[in-house]
């Protein structure tokens, strides 16, 4: 059996791998699968629908329930368009920093936790671990359901997930849900000179953009300034937009993504509904034109949020090993409402800060790395403990 590889060597490979959300994550997959498999730890897969991407999962220690969960995410987002000073799939160090896309978010915990299921394989823990590693996360948080289900079939029952977003190892215990809607604007195509008898697609989804910034300075209206969130109100946004043929021609297409980021007390469906209401107003004032305009519109992801448990059990552990007494929400969404919503209890603690996420010259401090092997090595004494 080989040496294992330190966090940081970990770090090193797993980052090689360009595992932006639009291409595949396979190679990355297949890596971890063959390195686990040189230290006797068994994976599984789930695949996503075309076969291109998988999720991995594995399990260590004695074949029964109660399992502590280590959660990441293997994709990272584009580097497109970002003015990077070094290879952004080379991890580098500088100034005490690790810099390289993924570094943060976050490769710095799958690779603590892929260290850390091989130490509790040598070790020979008493209590199980499992590891999993999502595919899809960045574009939605889709990959994790169905591994989670596939979990459910194929592993003993987990008690308790820890979710490794950044947080500079504090407790999350909370964080907003989230849903998205694919739109596809289907308008009608004539001379701009009579624009009124044709439709365009690109006008028409400006309406429906307009109609979300009035909404967002509604709720900013009328929210609670001391809320826990920030902002502490629900929110809408559009991030990406194309369409047209010509600047003298309506549009015939035009496509976006719609999506809120939901406080607790507005629960996903009812802002699904209600943005789906006014899909259907707009395209009602479209097809009075040219009946033959419509709106396609496709729930992109559904994304719960993670509600803070009364003395839950991720959270307590997850004390034990930091040290910290204090906790906090935050407004991006993670995996950890989906394992809650699975039956399992949930936190988010990991190294990083979110600030750097997604940024040209991501960075990880290596600090954090440090602190990540502390945390990794206490987990371990824990699942020895008699």
């Amino acid at each position: 059996m080989p040496d294992p590889l330190s966090p940081r060597q970990l770090l090193d490979k797993l980052v090689s791998f360009p595992t932006v959300s639009r291409d595949s994550n396979l190679d990355l997959v297949d890596w971890v699968e063959a390195y686990l498999g040189e230290h006797g730890i068994a994976c599984h897969r789930d695949y996503d629908p075309e076969g291109r991407k998988a999720s991995l999962y594995a399990h260590v220690g004695p074949e029964v329930a109660g399992a502590v969960v280590l959660s990441g995410h293997t994709d990272v987002v584009p580097v497109d368009g970002q003015e990077w000073d070094s290879d952004p799939f080379t991890v580098i160090e500088k100034d005490g920093r690790l810099i390289g896309r993924g570094c943060c978010d976050m490769k710095g915990f799958d690779a603590l936790a892929i260290w850390a299921t091989v130490e509790a394989q040598r070790r020979g823990v008493t209590r199980p671990l499992q590891l999993c590693l999502s595919r899809d996360e960045e574009i939605g948080c889709i990959g994790a359901p169905p591994m989670i289900e596939k979990m459910a079939t194929h592993l003993p029952k987990a008690a308790l997930a820890i979710i490794g977003e950044p947080t500079e190892w504090g407790i999350v215990n909370g964080h907003k849900g989230g849903v998205g809607f694919d739109l596809h604007f289907r308008g009608y195509e004539v001379h701009s000179s009579i624009a009124y008898k044709g439709v365009s697609a690109i006008m028409e989804g400006a309406r429906l953009i307009d109609w979300a910034n009035r909404v967002n300075e509604e709720n900013a209206a009328k929210a609670d300034p001391a809320g826990d969130y920030d902002p502490p109100y629900t929110t809408l946004h559009v991030g990406m937009i194309q369409g047209g043929t010509a600047h003298n021609i309506t549009a015939k297409d035009c496509t976006f993504v719609l999506s809120a980021r939901c406080v607790p007390e507005e629960p996903n469906a009812e802002w699904a509904a209600r943005i789906k209401a006014e899909i259907d107003r707009i395209e009602a004032g479209m097809k009075a034109v040219r009946p033959e305009a419509r709106i396609d519109a496709n729930p992109k992801w559904d994304v719960p949020g993670l509600a803070a448990e009364e003395e839950g059990e991720a959270e307590a552990l997850v004390r034990r090993l930091t040290g910290e007494n204090g906790s906090k929400v935050v407004s991006y969404g993670t995996e950890a409402g989906q394992f809650q919503a699975a039956g399992i209890s949930a936190v988010v603690c990991g190294p990083g800060n979110i600030a750097q996420a997604h940024q040209p010259n991501e960075w990880l401090a290596v600090e954090e790395l440090t602190k990540g092997e502390a945390f990794m090595n206490r987990l371990l004494d824990t699942l020895q403990e008699k």
